[in-house]
Formats: C-alpha cells, sequence, structure tokens
C-alpha cells in the first residue's frame, strides 16, 4: 500500500505497481467468484475478471434477458452460467451485484449460502449501511468487503477494453479468515480498477448517494436545464441553447478537466471566459451549498435509502421510471440534443463519391 498526498492530505492508495495482476491472479487462484446479477455493473465486472484469468461464475434467472445476455457474452449454461442457487453454492467469493431492492427480496436465499469461509462482496455500501431498513446482516463467520468502481459498469468494460481503468474504493466490514484485505485488493484489480483508494461503508454509500444526486447526474441536470430554460426564454434557439448549456461542456471542456483539472481548462479558454468563469463560480457555490448540506443529510439519517427501497420495490417501478425517463428523453433540450449529436462529423455518414 501507497501514501499519497491529495491536496495536502495523505491517503492510503493501492496501485497495480504494488499489486499487479499477476498478484491478484495468485491471491484468487483456488477460489470461484460467483457474479450475481449481470444488470449494471454485472456485465463489466464479470468480464473483465473473467479476461483476467479470473475463474467468474454467473448467476442469473433462466428464461430472463440477462441469461441470454451473458450466453451473448460467452458464458456457457452448466460451465460458467447456472442458476442463482447454483451459483451461489459453487461461489466462494458471492459478487452481490443485484439493484439494492433486489438485493434486500433475494438475501435469505444468499444467506443460505454463505458458509464459513465464503467471503460476501458488494460494491455499494448500502446494504449493509442501512442494514435496519435491509435486513442484511451476514453472518459472523465470512468475509465482507466492496469494491466500488467510480463509474457505471458500462464504463467499466469499455475503460478496460481501451487498456485504462476506473478509479475504485475498497472498503473491509469484517474479515473473519485473516484475507479479506488481500481477497478484496486481488478482486478491485481484477475488476480493472485503475488503482483503488480506502474507505468504509458508511462513507461509500454516503458520498456515492450525495453525488448520484448531486453533482454526477441530479444537479447537472437541473443546472442544464435551468440554464437553457433561460436562454430560451430570451429568445435563443434550441441548438444555440443546446450548444451553450451542454454540448460546449460535454465535448470540448470536460475533457480538458479530465486530462488536466479546472485551472488547465480555464487556461485553454478566452480571457473573457476566464474573467467570467472565475467571478461567478463563487456565487454558483454559495447558491448550492445549502441545498448540498440539505442532500447530505438527507443521505445520512436514512430518507434517501428509504425513498429508493420503497420506490424500487414497487411492482411498476420500471414502467414508472421509463415515464420519468421518457420526460427527459422528449424535452426540447434533450431532443435538440438528439440532433446536435447527429450533426457531429464522426456520426455522419460518408458523402458518396460521384463520377
Amino acid at each position: 500500500m501507497a501514501k499519497l498526498n491529495f491536496g495536502g492530505v495523505e491517503e492510503n492508495v493501492v496501485t497495480r505497481d504494488e499489486f499487479p495482476l499477476a498478484k491478484a491472479q495468485q491471491v484468487l487462484k483456488n477460489e470461484t467468484v460467483a457474479v450475481i446479477g449481470y444488470g449494471v455493473q454485472g456485465p463489466g465486472q464479470a468480464l473483465n475478471q473473467k479476461d483476467n484469468g479470473i475463474n467468474v461464475i454467473v448467476g442469473q434467472r433462466k428464461n430472463s434477458k440477462t441469461w441470454d445476455k451473458a450466453v451473448k457474452d460467452g458464458f456457457v449454461p452448466g460451465e460458467t452460467l447456472f442458476e442463482i442457487e447454483e451459483a451461489l453454492q459453487r461461489g466462494t467469493i458471492i459478487c452481490y451485484l443485484l439493484s439494492d431492492a433486489a438485493q434486500i427480496q433475494l438475501w435469505p436465499t444468499v444467506k443460505k449460502h454463505l458458509t464459513a469461509g465464503k467471503a460476501l462482496y458488494f460494491s455499494h455500501g448500502f446494504g449493509i449501511t442501512f442494514n435496519e431498513q435491509t435486513g442484511i446482516v451476514p453472518p459472523k463467520d465470512v468475509d465482507v468487503f466492496l469494491v466500488a468502481p467510480k463509474g457505471s459498469g458500462t464504463s467499466l468494460r469499455r475503460m478496460f477494453l481501451q487498456g485504462r481503468g476506473l478509479n475504485s474504493s475498497y472498503a473491509i466490514f469484517q474479515d473473519a479468515t485473516g484475507k479479506a484485505k488481500e481477497r478484496v485488493v486481488a478482486l478491485g484489480i481484477a475488476v480493472g480498477s485503475g488503482y483503488l483508494f480506502e474507505t468504509d461503508f458508511k462513507k461509500e454509500v454516503y458520498s456515492d448517494l450525495t453525488g448520484e444526486r448531486g453533482t454526477l447526474m441530479g444537479a447537472i441536470q437541473g443546472i442544464f436545464a435551468a440554464q437553457y430554460q433561460v436562454l430560451r426564454s430570451k429568445g435563443h434557439t434550441p441548438s444555440e441553447a443546446f450548444n451553450e448549456t451542454v454540448e460546449e461542456l460535454t465535448q470540448s471542456l470536460m475533457p480538458l478537466v479530465a486530462e488536466n483539472g479546472m485551472d488547465w481548462m480555464y487556461a485553454n479558454c478566452s480571457t473573457t471566459a476566464q474573467r467570467g468563469a472565475l467571478d461567478w463560480w463563487k456565487k454558483f457555490r454559495d447558491a448550492t451549498l445549502p441545498v448540498f448540506n440539505d442532500l447530505y443529510e438527507s443521505v445520512a439519517t436514512g430518507k434517501e435509502s428509504q425513498r429508493s427501497i420503497d420506490s424500487n420495490s414497487q411492482a411498476d417501478y420500471r414502467e414508472k421510471l421509463e415515464a420519468e425517463l421518457k420526460e427527459l428523453r422528449e424535452s426540447e433540450m434533450w431532443q435538440a440534443g438528439k440532433t446536435v449529436r447527429s450533426l457531429r462529423p464522426e456520426n455522419q455518414k460518408p458523402a458518396e463519391v460521384t463520377a
């Protein structure tokens, strides 16, 4: 483990240099990693482990779209793809990657197969942290830990295939075997993490729920919608409003931030843009800080987790979700975005050459 300086604070991290893939393969050589759930995180984590030489199997319900997807992805029924209960029985490390609501529903079945010495792996601290709401309380004689990639399973897989890696956090809740540390770090490397940083289950889920509702998804959509609305109300066309609100940010500016930080992005913009950004960013910070404090409090008190459980456990959840996503998709802003994306050069069909 290395200690690195993050803005003046030293943190423990694990890099691929000190814990290479060969070491991860050695640690996991006698393990059978059973990935339960093949929806959001499951495919990326299972395929990356498979490609990294780990003995991984998938547990999924037969005659489902996700079963068919696993087959299409190369998992073989009866060899590396099994019904959930059989995968749970075969696995020595159970990667519990169902949705939070589905984890609650399946927990009695999972718990039955958590025999002494096995490991229970999460990619989210939700079930353990809010166990009074979820009922997920593991037996004392199993290891319990998490590896939480900082992004979607789709991004995890894409970056792996590009020879890159998403950063991930890791945490140990319970070390029954004395091997939890090497097991969790090995799995973190095997799923394709760029580097691993240390946390605990509560901090992981608090920061994750705050980020998803905040700058990563909720707040960014809210800010997009507000600026777009102002521009449209002042007479700007949909294409101009979308380009100045979303397209320039995602296609031009955020790649610069990702490359070398916010100051680097500012330095590569006009002096007029720099002046305006430097004058206004603290106003936006001060305006939104109370909202973020309210959000964190809602997470910490369990209101957000209960809201998620109540909503996502309903029989018609997917229908209601689709209606909400449809509202976004069919809004003028994102319909304008669809047209703007179609006009990117890489999305244009080559012109036919006539003699």
